[in-house]
């Protein structure tokens, strides 16, 4: 095995994680800073009111996404899979 194998295994792992976390983090984000910005303008210093909505966009995310996430880390898991003849020899 190949330190450039190592290296493209290791990349396209990392890429997958950055994919998934983003698709997750994204819209909990906007919706953090949504929520923040009207806490700021009505002067509302509730700690729970930004927990809750980004909860539950999260929730929404993985509900609606979460069959593609799936998708994304089945087609590495399998790709990985398949190409451990080709790596090994």
């Amino acid at each position: 095995m190949s330190p450039e194998t190592v290296i493209d295994i290791g990349r396209q792992a990392l890429e997958l994680t950055s994919v998934l976390v983003l698709a997750l983090l994204l819209p909990a984000l906007a919706v953090g800073l949504t929520v923040s910005v009207f806490q700021a303008a009505t002067q509302i210093n509730e700690q729970t009111l930004s927990f809750i909505p980004k909860l539950i966009v999260t929730f929404a995310v993985l509900m609606f996404g979460g069959h593609w996430l799936l998708g994304l880390v089945v087609d590495y898991t399998r790709r990985t899979i398949e190409s451990i003849p080709f790596v090994i020899g």
